[in-house]
């Protein structure tokens, strides 16, 4: 179950983050500051109890239901379950007055109380078998949850059942609505990122791409996550300088807008009649689609001339040869042909020259410090 109960973006949690969902008088309640009073106003839950509509006559503990919802889904989308939980309640209550689902609640008929309880007064207010409802606030209630574990723990009092559900659930990468709006704020409130540029963080691209390449080669995942992260922040940073942009705006949106069309339409054989069933094929609809979008006059149209040499000679050599064209190396002498030479050799043999040279790097650097470990006394510069 993914529930996430932040509406800050702060609380994303696989299961019931701080929550546990059991029933019965030892039923586990997890979370922080155990035993410590919820904030804001403190409801008078006994004479809201007292004056409810067609209050519940069964015996028992009763039943709490602590109600989650993601705000990364819009306010209104529940859950069938969490609609018939809250229409079935003895009381809904909710800490934050100006949470987003109150008003939606409310207009579908729904009562809600707001009051911060603490959990000797929700237990209370369950007795006589009545069913509560807590819709969650940004904070996700942990409080409250202590509180309950630590009267659960105690063994003195009969718990009412306890109960985790969550309303609404975020979408494969909701968390990038996220990441957007930690970017909206840091740019309008850091000193150091609201004077950026294109122009100046463009050191910065290069040096992420760089690191998650050095990621993967490692085959370290855990840095690999985390480069993926940095190159994203990239990304998001230049799209939300070009919003600022007084001739030409666009938008994070406008840039996953393109990509996503340039994707459906160089995947034919996915999105619409045509057929690939090898990678040749797929790359033959690539490149044909590409072409019909560029309208390019020269196959060296697009290949950016700052990249390291081995990988810009590896690209021309590949664009030559996938366009069948008969290009003979340039003659010349020195070393620079000679390595012209090796990467158009390595292109034609299915090899990135430029990883073929890190693997060697590293395998140099190895050995220099195998050779350093052996000289006793020996020294290096720290600073390079």
């Amino acid at each position: 179950m993914n529930a996430t109960s932040s509406f800050d973006g702060d609380q994303t949690a696989t299961g019931p983050d701080g929550y546990a969902t059991a029933s019965g008088p030892d039923a586990p309640v997890t979370g922080r500051d155990a035993g410590a009073p919820a904030t804001g106003p403190v409801g008078d839950l006994a004479k809201a109890a007292a004056v409810l509509d067609g209050a519940s006559t069964a015996t028992g503990p009763g039943r709490i239901v602590l109600l989650t919802t993601s705000h990364r889904v819009a306010p209104g989308l529940l859950s069938w379950p969490a609609w018939q939980a809250l229409r079935a309640a003895d009381q809904v209550l909710c800490a934050d007055g100006a949470h987003p689902q109150l008003p939606y609640l409310r207009e579908a008929g729904i009562t809600v109380d707001e009051a911060s309880p603490t959990a000797q007064e929700l237990v209370d207010t369950c007795a006589g078998g009545r069913t509560l409802v807590v819709v969650a606030t940004g904070e996700g209630e942990p409080r409250l949850t202590d509180g309950l574990a630590r009267l659960a723990g105690s063994g003195r009092i009969q718990m009412p059942d306890l109960e985790l559900l969550p309303a609404s659930y975020d979408l494969p990468g909701a968390r990038l609505l996220d990441l957007v709006q930690v970017m909206d704020r840091i740019r309008a409130e850091c000193p150091w990122s609201s004077q950026q540029t294109h122009k100046g963080l463009a050191k910065y691209g290069i040096e992420e791409a760089y690191e998650l390449v050095e990621a993967i080669e490692e085959g370290d995942r855990d840095e690999l996550r985390e480069e993926l992260g940095d190159v994203l922040l990239q990304v998001v940073f230049h799209a939300r300088i070009a919003e600022e942009d007084e001739d030409a705006p666009f938008s994070i949106d406008d840039v996953a807008g393109g990509i996503v069309a340039k994707l459906i339409h160089r995947h034919p054989h996915v999105f619409g009649d045509e057929r690939a069933t090898t990678p040749e094929e797929v790359k033959a609809h690539w490149l044909r689609t590409k072409a019909e979008e560029k309208q390019r006059t020269s196959v060296t149209e697009g290949i950016p001339l700052g990249q390291p040499g081995l990988a810009l000679a590896a690209k021309l050599a590949s664009r030559v040869r996938t366009a069948g064209l008969e290009v003979p190396l340039p003659a010349g002498e020195g070393v620079g042909y000679e390595l012209l030479a090796i990467a158009a050799r390595a292109e034609s043999e299915g090899v990135d020259p430029e990883a073929a040279l890190r693997a060697a790097g590293r395998a140099y650097r190895d050995a220099i410090r195998v050779t350093e470990g052996a000289a006793p006394g020996m020294e290096t510069d720290a600073e390079g």
